[in-house]
């Protein structure tokens, strides 16, 4: 096997990589939502808006393999990040409550998943996005040379 294919073979595994943490997210956030019945709050939905379009579109980069894959994915995921991260500190009490986007309705910072004392469903969403854009900077970077 030549270098090329090689390369071309661990890009290819960095999208699916992507493809397959966008995917567990996603049937995550529907499991926590239709089978263990926890109602998703409103920066929830934000989230699940940015994650449940990677799953098609890294699906669609890898056959064939798309380099390009990149600027349609990291805006997203980017977008995705955000509201993660907002959601994220909500949670945690660095946002006080008088300013939460949740008044009505299911809470933000309400805790339905609390493994480890600090695993949560938003440090999940979290870290789903941040690895996404981890891998695409070292695909982005790879594909530079």
């Amino acid at each position: 096997m030549t270098d090329l294919d090689q390369t071309s073979n661990s890009n290819w595994t960095i999208v699916f990589m992507c493809w397959s943490i966008a995917s567990v997210a996603t049937l995550g956030s529907l499991f926590f939502s239709e089978i263990m019945e926890f109602p998703p709050c409103t920066l929830c939905w934000y989230q699940r808006i940015f994650m449940f379009p990677l799953v098609l579109i890294f699906l669609a980069g890898l056959f064939p393999f798309d380099k390009s894959i990149i600027k349609y994915a990291l805006p997203i995921a980017l977008a995705g990040w955000g509201f993660a991260f907002y959601h994220y500190l909500l949670y945690s009490g660095f946002i006080p409550e008088s300013i939460q986007p949740c008044s009505q309705g299911v809470s933000c910072s309400e805790t339905y998943l609390d493994l480890f004392g600090f695993i949560t469903i938003p440090m999940l969403s979290l870290i789903s996005f941040s690895t996404i854009i981890i891998l695409l900077f070292i695909l982005r970077r790879r594909l530079a040379k």
